[in-house]
């Protein structure tokens, strides 16, 4: 299973906020490139980069911070927030990710979200599948939609999409723990997927079990800014895979 940490970005920033509210944000680094070295420095290969202020106004907003820690980093970069155009997806790819993640786009404008799949192929196409009592959420979680959890990533699945990052909302920032229900009953229905579990973890103990139940990733944000992860412990669990 890949250790995937997060850095979300406010302001230029790196932040974490509880369960999506911005009213929430707590500042942990003012130098997002300094936390990506750290991570580098520990054995990660992998990072999730969220542009909140790209999710809040529907356009990418942060692409010079992934410029930079994907040109002075060896991180394969995740990059999403507010991306919802073809213009925003080249820059993104311009600007150095690895893969992006679409997650309100996937909900309102399935059309455009399938072009991206087909344009760029199922490696590069993450799909953002982030739910509140399992039904999807959409514009930095500001708004519910209709859309239930598992349908929507079964539909997706007949559509050619591989990777799948679910956050289950409520757990998002508490570190109180991630969904293993709900990523059980995602891992026994929709097969062949590559889950990646996103929120809640809140102590090492939980990787192990994630990895056990068949998630191919996680991320993960608060609990190590909060020290309840140590860098130490995920350089081992990577080295020991």
């Amino acid at each position: 299973m890949r250790i995937i940490p997060a850095i979300d970005i406010i302001n230029g920033k790196c932040v974490r906020l509880s369960k999506g509210d911005y009213s929430t944000q707590k500042i942990y680094n003012e130098n997002p490139l300094e936390v990506a070295k750290m991570f580098e420095a520990h054995g990660i290969k992998y990072l999730h980069l969220v542009d909140l202020d790209g999710a809040k106004s529907s356009k990418i907003v942060n692409h010079k911070i992934l410029e930079q820690i994907a040109s002075k980093t060896t991180l394969k970069i995740d990059f999403g927030g507010g991306l919802k155009s073809d213009a925003d997806l080249k820059i993104a790819f311009e600007s150095g990710a690895h893969q992006i993640t679409g997650g309100s786009i996937a909900v309102k404008n399935p059309e455009v979200f399938k072009s991206w799949l087909q344009k760029y192929g199922a490696d590069k196409i993450i799909l953002g599948a982030d739910a509140l009592n399992e039904k999807i959420a959409v514009g930095g979680w500001l708004e519910d939609s209709e859309e239930d959890l598992i349908p929507f990533i079964q539909d997706y699945q007949s559509k050619g999409i591989q990777y799948v990052i679910c956050t289950d909302i409520a757990k998002d920032g508490m570190l109180e723990g991630p969904s293993f229900n709900l990523y059980s009953k995602i891992l026994a229905k929709v097969s062949g997927i590559k889950l990646i579990a996103s929120g809640g973890i809140s102590t090492f103990e939980e990787l192990p079990k994630l990895a056990e139940m068949g998630c191919e990733g996680t991320i993960i944000g608060k609990a190590i800014y909060e020290h309840k992860i140590s860098m130490k412990e995920i350089e081992n669990f990577i080295l020991n895979k």
